[in-house]
């Protein structure tokens, strides 16, 4: 960890407050405080991570809209969350679902995707995202039952923030939140959520996380990483202001490096038997390295670490997770061949 960075204690969990879905997907999340950050345990949906709100939302309103009918196939670029997420919500809704990915991307984000039926392109890891969404685009031009959800620039995805876990995070820390933190991987979340922070306090700070090895918003070097779901190598249109620069609602990007995001996850762990994944190390990071000029900071934990355990990270046995009726709603152990129960994800 940093040692510029004071680290501190649990102080507990907040309220939960009143749930904006009662489908047994796992709203409204746990609002918890680590060390005076307010953080969001996202890693409690089905599949383990935010994009099954992104998932279900887009799917659902897609559908009554007319734009995914019967009969098409689901076709995304992906890191692995928003596929693994896509490949349930579709599956259960009756469709085909093709994700096309980085073939660097962990051993267990290919594994989960296999298990749930979706068919797999592995793209290479110099051509990463703008090769996959290449292979995208064409599959959708050339058949007009591809439906390509578009996570990257299709305003449902801010919609889906804005609506649902910008309205629990309010209501659950019943405070006024002066600065929110989110890493940027198509920037949804941090768009949507603040967006709905802005307009019920129009002086909230809004923090963009990207990693330090591809620090494309903080105009730095753009290379490889290891902090999974946030760093694409350029600036996503829902993060943009459309002329190259970035959208208006952020104020401050934070540089967290891969090193210093797994060293997060592991002292979440070890420390607070969270477990956390590498995204939810560099957003937890990166609110600790403002916190000393906001009062209150509040950040998301995207996704947890059930999916890195080829990198080093551990979940928490049972016995250990902090959140053991949330964690026991996740499919992944059953999709992995593990016990549920036996493994708890956060």
């Amino acid at each position: 960890m940093s040692q510029s960075v004071r680290l501190g204690p649990v102080e507990g969990e907040i309220d939960a407050g009143p749930a904006v879905s009662s489908d047994d997907d796992g709203l409204p999340t746990p609002l918890i405080e680590v060390a005076g950050v307010l953080a969001k345990i996202e890693w409690v949906h089905k599949t383990g991570s935010i994009k099954d709100r992104l998932a279900r939302y887009l799917l659902e309103v897609s559908i009554r809209s007319g734009v995914l009918r019967p009969g098409m196939r689901i076709v995304e670029a992906s890191s692995g969350n928003t596929g693994i997420s896509l490949a349930y919500y579709g599956r259960k809704m009756g469709f085909p679902v093709t994700i096309v990915m980085p073939e660097h991307m962990s051993c267990e984000r290919i594994e989960l995707l296999r298990a749930l039926g979706a068919d797999l392109i592995l793209c290479s890891k110099e051509g990463s995202f703008a090769e996959a969404a290449q292979i995208r685009d064409a599959m959708e031009a050339a058949d007009p039952n591809v439906f390509n959800p578009n996570q990257f620039s299709n305003p449902l995805n801010v919609e889906c923030h804005q609506l649902t876990t910008a309205q629990e995070l309010i209501a659950q820390a019943g405070v006024k939140i002066d600065a929110f933190v989110a890493g940027v991987g198509t920037g949804g979340t941090l768009i949507g959520v603040g967006r709905a922070l802005r307009q019920l306090w129009p002086d909230t700070v809004i923090v963009a996380v990207e990693p330090l090895e591809a620090a494309v918003m903080s105009q730095g070097q753009i290379g490889p990483h290891s902090i999974f779901g946030i760093g694409d190598g350029f600036i996503p249109d829902i993060a943009s202001n459309g002329s190259g620069g970035l959208n208006e609602i952020i104020d401050e990007v934070v540089t967290v490096s891969s090193e210093e995001a797994l060293d997060a996850a592991k002292w979440l762990h070890e420390t607070h038997h969270l477990g956390a994944g590498t995204s939810s190390g560099a957003n937890f990071l990166a609110a600790k390295k403002i916190q000393d000029r906001y009062p209150v900071v509040a950040t998301v934990f995207a996704d947890g670490a059930f999916k890195y355990r080829s990198c080093g990270l551990r979940v928490c046995v049972a016995g250990e997770c902090r959140f053991p009726e949330s964690c026991a709603k996740s499919i992944l152990p059953l999709l992995c061949g593990e016990v549920a129960g036996a493994v708890g994800l956060g």
